[in-house]
């Protein structure tokens, strides 16, 4: 058992590696010669941020268990039948389709609230903490942030039938809503210097995100995983044609190490959100 276990365990950390290197592989050239600021891709910080990657890679799937879990059998107990009928009738491109559109206002409400609520805002900050933004910062953060935003995307996906764990194509589509939105992360974080033109409201860019990281107001901007037209829906859209951001990070001093960083939300103490809109009911 203990050695299936070591066994299955290296096999993941060979994957995760093996997904590293080609990120790697894609990004820094990329980085390199079409970057919005000119950065070193080995500097401080990269082995906290390589941490950081494997962390994300793990624990919020272990996080997120109970909570999907529970979703799938409360869609299953108290959805109205026909809601269900309806959704598990669909042809399986529709299901991918809608799944993406349920899921993301599902992230984009789950990670507007990590800015808004205080106690959210001690976890997220971690992933607002880096000053230069590249494609690993997408996987910088803290664990329960990470779950909280993913379950907040997913469990729509699960209430409403669009998964379903019990068949094939139920337990694929939440998976591919995942791996997608995982892949654009990276993208978006990148320093890259890519724009869409008049396509990028449909499609999230780094010259869409990085405005959510910048040090100023436009931080509460811009809270989309991979659709801006949510920002434009929900009043939070910030999309200057030309400009990007002058200076990243976060106001407030947070600790320099990883362990340090993982227990930092935890410690009491105060932790106001960065942000002027404070806690409000959906629009």
């Amino acid at each position: 058992m203990i050695v299936q276990f070591l066994s299955s365990y290296g096999r993941d950390i060979a994957r995760m590696t093996a997904w590293l290197v080609l990120l790697a592989v894609i990004f820094v050239p990329l980085e390199h010669f079409f970057a919005v600021k000119p950065q070193r891709f080995f500097r401080k910080g990269l082995l906290q941020d390589v941490g950081f990657y494997f962390i994300s890679s793990f624990v919020p799937g272990l996080l997120m268990a109970v909570p999907l879990g529970v979703a799938a059998y409360a869609a299953h107990s108290f959805m109205p039948y026909r809601v269900l009928a309806f959704t598990e009738a669909l042809p399986v491109w529709q299901r991918v389709v809608a799944a993406f559109l349920v899921g993301e206002v599902g992230f984009y409400w789950g990670h507007r609230w990590t800015h808004q609520i205080p106690f959210l805002w001690r976890f997220h900050s971690v992933h607002h903490q880096p000053e230069k933004v590249y494609f690993l910062v997408s996987a910088r953060a803290h664990p329960v942030d990470n779950a909280f935003t993913r379950i907040c995307g997913l469990v729509p996906v699960y209430i409403l039938g669009l998964a379903n764990p019990l068949t094939p194509s139920g337990s694929i589509i939440p998976a591919l809503v995942m791996v997608v939105a995982t892949m654009w992360g990276f993208f978006i974080h990148a320093n890259l210097k890519v724009r869409l033109g008049p396509f990028e409201w449909l499609l999230a860019t780094p010259g869409f995100h990085h405005w959510h990281h910048s040090l100023s107001d436009h931080k509460d901007h811009n809270f989309a995983s991979m659709v801006p037209l949510m920002d434009w829906l929900f009043g939070t859209l910030y999309l200057p044609r030309k400009e990007w951001p002058a200076a990243y990070g976060t106001e407030t001093a947070l600790p320099s190490t990883l362990g340090a960083l993982m227990l930092y939300p935890l410690k009491p103490g105060p932790a106001a959100p960065e942000t002027a809109d404070q806690v409000s009911a959906p629009l």
